[in-house]
């Protein structure tokens, strides 16, 4: 197993959701989280802002969906081709996971 985690705008989760869905992945949990990339923030006029809104995407997947679930993000997430700011993408081993209603392991 593997969980996926995205970091990405915020205006373009709906677009990232709607993709995923499309190919048979619906189970995502989402948070608003705050940071900056490579870009070091952003300056505006004399205002520098060092940590930008994003949101957090994160899923447990079956190894196999690895390669599908990371080009469905990076095609949906990407704004105007590609521009800098628009998230990054982590991928780390999953060991096991636990349903807690049932007590099942696996995804």
């Amino acid at each position: 197993m593997k969980m996926v985690r995205a970091i990405i705008r915020p205006e373009m989760v709906k677009n990232v959701m709607d993709a995923l869905e499309e190919k048979g992945f619906i189970s995502v949990t989402e948070m608003d989280v705050y940071g900056r990339g490579k870009q070091n923030g952003i300056t505006i006029g004399s205002v520098k802002y060092d940590e930008l809104p994003k949101t957090m995407l994160f899923m447990i997947i079956e190894d196999k969906d690895c390669d599908t679930v990371c080009s469905t993000i990076l095609e949906a997430a990407k704004t105007n081709g590609g521009t800098i700011g628009d998230g990054r993408i982590f991928v780390l081993p999953v060991e096991q996971s636990y349903t807690i209603s049932s007590g099942k392991t696996g995804v």
